[in-house]
Order: C-alpha cells, then sequence, then structure tokens
C-alpha cells in the first residue's frame, strides 16, 4: 500500500481550495492560483515562509518585467525570449530563484492577455495573494517528529550497548563472533536523524535551543570515538589483570547507555582504573608492552567517550551520590 505523506496531502487539499476562492472571487485566470499554491506547498515551516517571501518578489518584479517589455516590444515570442534573458538574472542577484517558476505564471497571464491594464495586474496580485495565502495556510501546520526521533534515539543507544558489551567479551576472552552490524546500522540512524532533526528545527521558528538536535551531535562525537575504539581492542596482544578490569568497565557502561547523564560515576571508576594501571609493574617483554600501549589508549578514548557525555547536559548523579562513590574508592 502506497503511503500517502502530508506534503501530498497539503497539495491535494490545498490546490482545490485556492481555484475555488480564485473562481468565487471571479478572477479570470484562476487556474494560476492553483499552481502557486502547488510551488508553495515546502517540508517546513521555515522554508515555506521563506518561499512565500521568495515568490512575492519574484512575481511583483515580473509584473514590472512584463508591463515594460510587453508595452514597448509587443505580445510575441521575441518578447518573452528578452524577458526572461533579463528576469532570470535579476532574480538571482535577488536571491528569489525559487519564485521564478511562479513568476512565470504571472508573466504568461500578462502575455496572454495581449493588453496589460491596471485592473488585469490588481487581478495578478489577487491570484498571487489567494495562491501563496493557502500555502502558507496549510503549512503552519507540521507533524510532530519526536515520535521519530525518539525511536532513533532508543534504537542508538541499543547499538551502542550492544558496541560497548561486545568490546567488553572481546578483550575478556577475544570473543570474535561478532560481525559488527550494529556500526553500520548507526551510521544509518546517525544519517537519519540528522535529516529529521533540521527538518523539526525549521518547523519550530522562535526555538534556539532543540533538544535533539544537540543530542545527536553528542552521540555522533561519541560514536566517532566508539569506531577508533575497535582496533584498540581487537589488536589486543594478550589479556592480562588490567584488561579484565577495563572489560569489566566496558560492561558495566554498556548496561547504562541511556538519555541521562551518569557520567561522572564512571568518570570516577576510570580514574581508580587509571591508578591502578600507574600502579602495576613495568611490562618486561614486547607483547607485554604493547598490550599496555593499547590499553592506555583505550582508557583515554573511552574518558573522552564520558567527558562529551557529561557536558552534554547536567549531571543526574546528586552530590550525595558523588560522595558515596568517593568513599568507595
Amino acid at each position: 500500500m502506497v503511503k500517502i505523506g502530508y506534503r501530498t496531502l497539503k497539495t491535494a487539499v490545498g490546490t482545490p481550495v485556492a481555484i475555488s476562492l480564485a473562481q468565487w472571487a471571479g478572477l479570470s485566470n484562476f487556474i494560476s492560483a492553483g499552481i502557486l499554491t502547488i510551488l508553495c506547498i515546502q517540508p517546513s515551516r521555515k522554508s515555506s515562509f521563506l518561499s512565500a517571501w521568495q515568490r512575492f518578489i519574484a512575481c511583483t518584479a515580473a509584473v514590472v518585467f512584463s508591463c515594460i517589455i510587453f508595452e514597448l516590444l509587443g505580445y510575441h515570442s521575441l518578447s518573452i525570449f528578452l524577458l526572461l534573458l533579463l528576469f532570470i538574472p535579476a532574480m538571482v542577484r535577488l536571491k528569489a530563484t525559487p519564485g521564478i517558476a511562479s513568476s512565470s505564471v504571472v508573466m504568461l497571464n500578462l502575455y496572454g492577455s495581449g493588453n496589460i491594464t491596471l485592473p488585469l495586474i490588481g487581478e495578478q496580485f489577487v491570484l498571487i495573494t489567494i495562491g501563496l495565502g493557502v500555502g502558507l495556510m496549510l503549512n503552519v501546520y507540521m507533524p510532530s517528529l519526536d515520535n521519530k526521533l525518539k525511536k532513533l534515539q532508543m534504537q542508538l543507544e541499543m547499538n551502542f550497548s550492544r558496541m560497548l558489551y561486545e568490546y567488553s567479551l572481546y578483550i575478556r576472552d577475544q570473543n570474535d563472533k561478532w560481525q559488527g552490524e550494529e556500526i553500520a546500522a548507526t551510521e544509518d540512524i546517525l544519517t537519519e536523524a540528522k535529516q529529521l532533526v533540521i527538518r523539526d528545527k525549521n518547523n519550530h521558528l522562535l526555538r534556539n535551543e532543540h533538544t535533539y538536535y544537540n543530542y545527536f551531535k553528542m552521540r555522533e562525537r561519541q560514536f566517532e570515538l566508539l569506531k577508533q575504539m575497535l582496533p584498540l581492542v581487537t589488536h589486543l596482544p594478550k589479556t592480562d589483570y588490567i584488561a579484565l578490569e577495563i572489560a569489566d568497565f566496558f560492561e558495566r557502561l554498556s548496561k547504562a547507555v541511556h538519555p541521562g547523564n551518569t557520567a561522572i560515576t564512571f568518570l570516577e571508576q576510570l580514574k581508580a582504573l587509571k591508578r591502578d594501571f600507574h600502579a602495576e609493574d613495568l611490562p618486561e617483554t614486547r607483547e607485554a608492552f604493547e598490550t599496555r600501549a593499547h590499553l592506555f589508549q583505550l582508557l583515554h578514548e573511552i574518558e573522552e567517550y564520558l567527558i562529551i557525555k557529561n557536558k552534554f547536559k547536567k549531571s543526574d548523579v546528586t552530590p550525595w551520590k558523588k560522595r558515596k562513590i568517593k568513599k568507595e574508592k
């Protein structure tokens, strides 16, 4: 079954409404109102208002250009050639290129009349008002994207959790059964989420902050770090005591991936891990040295991962819990 989108529905509703209003007003070129409405329907409120303004500027300029050129050179195809030759660069200069198609409707109406009069010019502005006005009114309503963004957020967090858990398994016993499908899936989720967030931002003209925009930007930065961790995890020469501690840390972290911020808890645990790391005797073999180097870099990457989350929003961990963590350590 073919799904009908909101933009299609708005176009289907708005076009006959605009034509009916133009007919009711007694306008001769009433079909043009429907064409203008079709061209004005946009995917977001911001693009709708911008499009309507650009089209109004272009249509007004089209009336001026048409009056001058048609009245001076006559009503024939050469006049249209010269008109478009001058008009299109002018619209580019005025940054109103999206309005060229709409203004062409007005030009052809005036050309088809064979004689431009003040009442005819007035009629064109009524057509413009009806066509663009109906389109703007329909675009005031935009469906909420919160449910879609929430779903993508949940899918993303499940993938993050799975990646961290698989890292812990590999560090602990070099379990290589995982195929890494969550990595490709996460890239797709982030791409889709960014597109939806931009649309949602453009639907809220007076909102400066956008929670989901900041959230997915934060997760995108964390995802880059998770990808950087993968070769460090998979190229560990051997497993030692510190590696097992880090594996346990990754497993605990995999169970705490959520929209809230408890990063401070894990940063405290990470400090303790780093103290244990530095307290260990120096490696005596090349293999042990390479293991320590990989683990040290891994600790640095996971610390950056946690710091990014901690900066994203206010911590959900109360001061009492912070003191409790310190005492336990």
